[in-house]
């Protein structure tokens, strides 16, 4: 038992490595990685793809790289919004790492890329507790998966210095509760900034963009309480004692086999 945690904290100190290096290296060249994170279905795609076509319309050069288990289905949405946009293919793995996001990006995103949105696999477990570089980690939830999803997937909404809810057209039609689901955020994530967004009304969107340029313009973001850092391999080395819910999630170091990329 003991070697499974060893071994998961191994991978997620690999990992936070190859983080601190992306970041290091795209911040000098002054791109900055926004991580989405969300359950399937949560309606990141098509809310995405309303950012990216603002982004174009405010004159910003930004890219998008989504990842799936399968199809292209999500690239060819964001594609629309003009944007230089790739799809990843994970094969089954169910979600991206830090090495993975690197070796994706090189050779294919843009030198003036200024943002870049990281669509990650749809998912609220594994993806969580992995550091992709990003300066601002998003997690988006709809109003029709329930109030208590924050304190279902603790680490995903723990970790997040966004929270977006998505579909707030129908908020009244599936009977959701904002002031139990804000609460609920609080919990496990104290201070932490709830926005409420519809792709078919319109509320909301540009707010995921403005908190984006804020970050790469170098403003604070929220300081979650779970991620709590001490000295170490690059300055922080991360106490993962915090992230319990399956980052590790078969409790193995996978062979992260590269995935065919269009």
């Amino acid at each position: 038992m003991c070697r499974v945690v060893d071994l998961q904290q191994a991978v997620l100190a690999k990992n936070d490595a190859a983080a601190h290096a992306l970041r290091t290296g795209l911040a000098a060249r002054g791109t900055t990685v926004v991580n989405l994170l969300s359950s399937p279905g949560s309606g990141k795609t098509a809310l995405l793809e309303l950012e990216l076509g603002m982004a174009r319309e405010r004159g910003l050069s930004v890219a998008a790289l989504t990842a799936d288990l399968a199809t292209e289905n999500d690239a060819t949405r964001l594609a629309r919004s003009g944007v230089p946009v790739r799809q990843v293919l994970t094969d089954g793995l169910c979600h991206l790492e830090a090495e993975m996001l690197g070796g994706y990006l090189d050779g294919w995103l843009p030198d003036d890329a200024r943002l870049l949105f990281v669509e990650n696999v749809g998912n609220l477990v594994c993806p969580a507790s992995y550091d992709l570089g990003e300066a601002l980690r998003v997690v988006l939830a709809s109003v029709t998966e329930g109030e208590d999803k924050p304190l279902k997937y603790p680490t995903a909404f723990g970790l997040a210095q966004v929270v977006v809810v998505t579909k707030t057209d129908i908020a009244r039609a599936v009977d959701f509760d904002e002031t139990l689901f804000r609460e609920n955020v609080q919990r496990v994530n104290p201070g932490v900034e709830v926005v409420l967004t519809s792709a078919r009304t319109g509320e909301g969107v540009g707010a995921l963009l403005d908190r984006a340029e804020a970050a790469a313009a170098g403003a604070a973001t929220h300081a979650p309480v779970m991620a709590r850092h001490r000295h170490g391999h690059d300055g922080h080395e991360h106490d993962h004692d915090d992230h319990q819910d399956g980052h590790g999630h078969d409790g193995h170091e996978h062979d992260h086999r590269m995935a065919q990329t269009r």
